[in-house]
């Protein structure tokens, strides 16, 4: 009854499907298990590009002992159990889906454990592990980002279907392994799943585009998640918003929506939040970060409304890139060696500082910059709202005090 996923899940590195930037030649993962050495590790992705397999592949051809566990699904005392095989066995592995669900009692009974190293924890996730996942259980792991699969994966993954004995006698057309490529969108198990489908709901075994639009009807959108498409529909949505064209900026998030790839709107909503209208609205950052949160709670559809709302909000904001143009100023200095000392009287301890505070408007007239960038400006203001227009009257006070 196992699932054609399951049955065909790799048992070495060279059966995994994608991730050659971890399993290529030379690679880190690749090199860790040819020196038979392995650490603690979260492996982090979006679902179906592997995780597991590429887990149980490692395990698998290093011969270590393992135990499988679900952050959600399993209890304190099946974790009192793998913790007691672990003492027997002289060090396990634990291979632990879901791991940003691990809760504080599981982790209190793993941490020291993993810091002994009786146990070595690989962790998988969907979610962004510097989010999502405790501090404490995160700095003993190394942290790897598994990349969407690409067509050509998915069609490797296809022909490894139709090579195997799984599925006898199975028949199935280049232009309909094209489509079931495309339509899996970078998830192989999807990929896996509606070819057993199609091909247990046949009376002759072969699998033809009818076959296909009748079990998935729905429309492929052209959004390659590791190709061009991908990366030109998130740049068409930041770029849309950027021009205040509010139908394009909603036009692209349907696609991005369509393809359920919600992490990816996050983020760039919020990097749009703070390079593209920054000073000139700033209440925008925590609207954003609101509707995330409530995205997170409602999930699609219903995500949808308050992405709709925010996007249209955004687009016909006033913008304003002053703020990250003037730190990249900044840096553009500290990566030339433009930096000098820090000047004694704002040093620690330093008897000479004049605290601020003790005097009229918290304003008093002292050097902050080092002697070599004293006249430095890094910030040019914007006047593209009264928000910003506020901040360079009080700027251009200032500078008039200080010259």
């Amino acid at each position: 009854m196992e699932p054609l996923a399951i049955k065909l899940r790799p048992k070495k590195l060279d059966d995994v499907i994608g991730q050659e930037h971890l399993i290529g030649e030379n690679k880190i993962i690749r090199n860790l298990v040819n020196n038979k050495k392995i650490f603690s590790m979260i492996l982090y992705g979006n679902p179906g590009i592997g995780k597991t397999s590429l887990a149980l592949a490692i395990v698998n051809e290093l011969n270590l002992k393992y135990r499988m566990l679900n952050a959600v699904i399993n209890n304190k005392k099946d974790f009192d159990i793998v913790i007691e095989e672990a003492k027997m066995y002289k060090g396990l592995v634990v291979l632990m889906d879901e791991i940003h669900r691990l809760n504080k009692d599981k982790q209190d009974l793993l941490l020291p454990y993993l810091e002994s190293g009786l146990i070595t924890l690989i962790g998988m996730t969907t979610s962004n592990p510097y989010h999502k996942i405790n501090p404490a259980i995160r700095s003993r792991c190394q942290i790897f980002e598994l990349k969407s699969l690409n067509n050509d994966d998915i069609i490797k993954a296809i022909n490894k279907v139709i090579d195997s004995n799984y599925l006898e006698n199975i028949k199935i057309d280049n232009d309909v392994i094209d489509y079931i490529a495309k339509l899996s969108n970078g998830d192989v198990r999807y990929a896996y799943n509606l070819i057993e489908v199609a091909y247990y709901s046949t009376n002759d075994f072969h699998i033809t585009l009818d076959v296909i639009k009748n079990i998935n009807n729905k429309p492929i959108s052209f959004y390659d998640n590791d190709e061009s498409g991908h990366y030109d529909t998130i740049s068409a949505f930041q770029k849309s918003i950027r021009g205040s064209d509010v139908n394009a900026s909603l036009h692209y998030l349907a696609r991005l929506i369509d393809a359920g790839d919600l992490d990816i709107i996050y983020r760039r909503m919020t990097v749009i939040a703070y390079e593209d209208i920054g000073l000139a609205n700033p209440s925008i950052g925590p609207k954003v970060d609101a509707c995330i949160n409530a995205c997170e709670r409602l999930g699609l559809p219903e995500a949808r409304i308050p992405l709709g709302v925010m996007v249209i909000e955004m687009a016909l904001s006033p913008k304003s890139n002053s703020g990250h143009i003037a730190l990249d100023n900044a840096l553009n200095d500290i990566y030339k060696g433009n930096i000098g000392t820090v000047p004694e009287h704002i040093k620690t301890n330093s008897p000479n500082y004049k605290y601020p505070h003790d005097y009229p408007n918290s304003f008093v007239k002292q050097q902050y910059l080092p002697n070599n960038l004293k006249n430095k400006k890094y910030y040019i203001p914007k006047e593209t709202s009264k928000y910003e227009q506020s901040l360079k009257k009080v700027y251009d006070k200032i500078e008039k005090s200080i010259n």
